[in-house]
């Protein structure tokens, strides 16, 4: 018979051990822009060493959008050393009229044109990769693209693993217990993870550059000179604004099991896209996009959160799940937070370890197509209007407002929270609890709310607001030292990156289209 909540916390209160050491890693996306609050025009700077290989700095979508990657650490203080330390290397190399943004969705940009694509070299793999990023281009435009965010990184001990089965009454054990343990955490995230955007989205508001001039159905209203937004909007990056693939509408992703999922996201990599095939693949001798399918590769598929395996030479996202199942996931659904220097709080990994370790210890029942398509709805409603007082939210058959579910949802987390701090001395679980709680009654206190004041208050500009910050927290990171790394350190991965990019390029030996023809043949092996 299956456990409730509180015979489950009974359980896991029996063996603390399932709660040591969480795996957890951070990558943040941020801007790099002038003096003017304008994006950069320079490319990636040498001082970061070759995009393409380096371990800790990047590029997403943009030469100007630098992505930060910290190694995996089971302490809370480590992580955020890895992730100052890469922020204080970054700042202390950026050209001294550059800054880095502070916030999720865009600074002024002028028009398309001035967004670069990134760029990682001859090899062909480089180039597969900037290809890729000029199909997006072609497809959605580029401001969507440059729109940053930061990805949480999260896994649970084996000990946790080990008492999974007896948790959820399943005769599952070892690796198929886990990833069985996963998608379970996941179906629970799909269905409460609306309350990321509500307590932590900070986008309410944007340039009204980024429009470029289309049309928008959404309410916006005006503020200071070219400043929208939307009254009780949590996450406009998150919503139909930021990113919409309307053709991914229908393709039906199961998160139900591993397999399930995995047999989903095979058919949604061979589905043909009309309006794709008419823009073709290459034109002039230029490839305008890898392919004509609804996704070019999987990392195209948005989801707000990704079941996740560190993969091997040539393999693909589902290959190395398909071969050695989940071993963490990845939160999408976090904006930058423009409240401090990293974009990311110790108290906000605190909540989300605690509530992605109830994701995955309640009940998770599969998701009928029907259920899915409402747990998208309440997302979809929580981002662009959650702080409104009259939203209800639609879960399992149950429609309560945002309050009432925020005072459920409080109380089966305070109860984590203890079961969590049973083994430390520092209550950081029950802390972050006593800090958010307060906003599921008072709507006010969310980031979102905190935000739009501010850019109020100030000139009514979200852009002269975020870049009074972005030199703020310039200086802050110049004077903070390194905590773990060193400038030698830095240095050498950075040598390393530049010999790792130089000996696959050296290594390449077909052209490029049959590169991407033998890719895309093995990547059907699933």
């Amino acid at each position: 018979m299956a456990k409730n909540f509180q015979q489950r916390i009974n359980f896991l209160s029996e063996h603390p051990e399932s709660f040591i050491a969480f795996g957890r890693g951070i990558e943040r996306e941020t801007l790099r822009v002038n003096e003017d609050g304008k994006l950069s025009q320079e490319g990636h700077p040498s001082a970061y060493g070759s995009a393409l290989t380096h371990t800790s700095i990047t590029t997403d979508f943009a030469e100007s959008l630098l992505e930060f990657i910290t190694p995996v650490a089971t302490s809370v203080d480590q992580l955020f050393n890895y992730l100052n330390d890469i922020h204080h290397h970054v700042v202390m190399n950026l050209p001294s009229e550059q800054y880095l943004w502070p916030m999720s969705m865009p600074c002024y940009v002028m028009s398309e044109d001035n967004v670069q694509l990134a760029q990682y070299g001859s090899s062909n793999i480089g180039r597969m990769k900037t290809t890729y990023r000029q199909g997006l281009k072609n497809r959605y435009g580029s401001m969507m693209q440059i729109i940053s965010g930061v990805h949480y990184n999260f896994s649970l001990p084996a000990a946790f693993w080990d008492n999974w089965g007896e948790l959820h009454g399943s005769p599952l054990t070892g690796q198929a217990a886990q990833s069985a343990g996963y998608m379970g955490l996941i179906r629970n995230y799909l269905r409460y993870g609306w309350v990321i955007p509500y307590l932590f989205g900070a986008s309410p508001a944007i340039c009204k550059s980024f429009l470029q001039g289309k049309e928008t159905k959404l309410p916006f209203e005006a503020t200071g000179k070219g400043t929208i937004y939307l009254p009780y909007a949590t996450s406009l990056r998150l919503s139909d604004l930021g990113y919409t693939n309307s053709s991914q509408s229908d393709l039906n992703i199961c998160y139900n099991s591993l397999n399930t999922y995995l047999d989903s996201v095979r058919k949604a990599l061979s589905k043909k896209e009309s309006k794709f095939t008419a823009m073709g693949i290459v034109k002039d001798g230029e490839y305008v996009q890898l392919n004509d399918n609804v996704l070019q590769i999987e990392n195209e598929l948005y989801a707000s959160i990704r079941a996740k395996r560190v993969q091997k030479a040539n393999e693909t996202p589902s290959q190395a799940l398909k071969a050695r199942g989940i071993e963490y996931i990845e939160i999408r659904s976090l904006d930058v937070n423009p409240f401090c220097k990293l974009g990311i709080t110790q108290e906000q990994v605190n909540f989300l370890d605690l509530f992605l370790t109830w994701c995955a210890s309640v009940e998770s029942p599969t998701l009928s197509q029907e259920e899915y398509a409402a747990c998208a709805d309440n997302f979809n409603e929580m981002v662009t209007r959650g702080r409104e007082p009259e939203l209800t939210l639609t879960i399992a058959e149950q429609t309560k407002d945002v309050a009432g579910w925020g005072k459920w949802l409080n109380q089966q987390l305070s109860e984590m929270a203890s079961l969590l701090d049973k083994e430390r001395v520092d209550n950081r679980y029950q802390n972050a609890m006593q800090h958010i709680s307060p906003r599921f009654e008072d709507p006010e206190q969310t980031s979102s709310a905190r935000i739009l004041k501010c850019i109020k208050d100030s000139t009514g500009d979200n852009g002269t607001l975020a870049l009074s910050l972005a030199k703020q927290y310039k200086v802050e990171l110049q004077e903070q030292p390194y905590s773990i790394w060193s400038e030698q350190i830095f240095a050498q991965q950075k040598q390393t990156s530049i010999e790792k990019r130089e000996a696959i390029e050296a290594a390449d030996t077909l052209s490029f289209p049959d590169f991407l023809t033998d890719y895309f043949t093995n990547a059907k092996k699933v």
